[in-house]
């Protein structure tokens, strides 16, 4: 356990429980995110499906009572981005919000073009960082934003242009930290590195897919966020719908004749993702659903949940019903044996250098021999 760990294990300030990173409570026992004071829920309210201009999400009402079912359960960390549904989203939380607006850690994102045809309406330089952030603060019906994300990176934008620009945001008291989404942990490390050095804000938090079936921050990622103290929070950690057991009969047709198999299958999103090891990973949390009474969507985010690395975890629901299920997994702990089943069946190979300097060969090399304590 690192020392930042400890540091937030059993803290209570002001009647409001903050816990160590992997301890499954409710939705209002507070973790801090990366290296900051600030204190969000273990899940927080993704709300790229507020909204139907994309033609996947929710109407208003039903956006509105799954905002309000999330504020009731004790949740405070709500994310968007100025995208969204076509800024939908943002436009429906401004409304939402009201009075709840200071107990709120609010997040979104700037990066993605929402002007196509303009050539600075979408990057991470500053002129695009600027615009976005006003028409932002114009459609959340606010002054300020608690969490500001760099959507993805580009690179074509001078790393220090982008933290001088984002420091420069914070101390004109328009956002209050800053992120970092969907970016190769190297330049990741160069922007903290830099950041540090020349005393300007650096990101506390990380967005990255993350879930049974896409390990692979493992590798990079997640090691360069925790040597950094930076907050891990993993999106679609249900796979695009995969993991939620309800796909496992057109995962099996797919498998058997990719050809031939239902419209439903070719036609997914998830279709590229039907495979031997993830039919798998679905199957084994199935069975560990059905042991313990649970979803497989529930054993799926609770794995997650169990993750040192993990801060907190983005649930996108189109209905209050599929919210409801999500925020079940904070009612059961798997067991250290059930989350070594899930690790190994999902395990994946490091690849070089990891799986190399790892090796017992190299490491009596570096050591001469000697036992040396991690």
């Amino acid at each position: 356990m690192s020392i930042s760990q400890k540091i937030r294990k059993n803290i209570i300030f002001e009647q409001q429980i903050i816990v160590e990173v992997n301890q499954l409570t409710e939705l209002n026992h507070f973790r801090l995110l990366g290296r900051s004071g600030l204190r969000v829920s273990p899940l927080c309210l993704g709300t790229m499906t507020f909204g139907t201009d994309w033609n996947f999400g929710a109407e208003k009402e039903e956006c509105r009572r799954i905002f309000d079912l999330y504020l009731e359960r004790g949740g405070n960390f709500i994310d968007t981005a100025n995208n969204y549904t076509n800024g939908t989203s943002e436009t429906f939380l401004g409304e939402f919000i009201g009075s709840h607006r200071e107990e709120l850690v609010l997040a979104t994102k700037y990066t993605l073009n929402c002007r196509p045809g303009d050539p600075n309406a979408g990057g991470n330089h500053r002129k695009n960082m600027v615009q976005s952030v006003e028409a932002s603060l114009k459609r959340l019906q606010t002054d300020y934003i608690d969490l500001y994300w760099v959507h993805c990176w580009e690179f074509r934008t001078p790393i220090e242009e982008i933290m001088r620009a984002l420091d420069d945001l914070v101390r004109a008291g328009k956002i209050l930290y800053v992120a970092i989404s969907d970016a190769p942990a190297w330049k990741i490390a160069q922007a903290n590195t830099i950041a540090n050095l020349r005393g300007w804000t650096p990101f506390i938090g990380l967005q990255s897919e993350y879930n049974l079936i896409e390990r692979t921050p493992e590798r990079e990622l997640i090691p360069m966020a925790e040597d950094f103290n930076i907050g891990l929070l993993p999106w679609s950690p249900l796979g695009g719908g995969l993991l939620t057991g309800k796909h496992i009969d057109t995962h099996k047709e797919y498998l058997q004749s990719p050809e031939t198999s239902t419209d439903i299958a070719r036609g997914s999103l998830i279709t590229s993702r039907m495979n031997e090891q993830n039919l798998a990973i679905c199957e084994a949390v199935q069975k560990i659903a059905q042991e313990i009474g649970h979803s497989p969507a529930q054993v799926s985010l609770n794995w997650l949940l169990q993750k040192s690395s993990v801060t907190s975890i983005i649930l996108g629901a189109k209905t209050v019903k599929q919210l409801e299920d999500n925020l079940g997994c904070l009612d059961f702990t798997l067991t250290p044996e059930q989350m070594q089943y899930l690790d190994e069946v999902s395990q994946i190979k490091l690849g070089f250098p990891h799986d190399f300097i790892n090796s017992e060969m190299v490491k009596n090399i570096v050591s001469g021999g000697s036992n040396i304590a991690s």
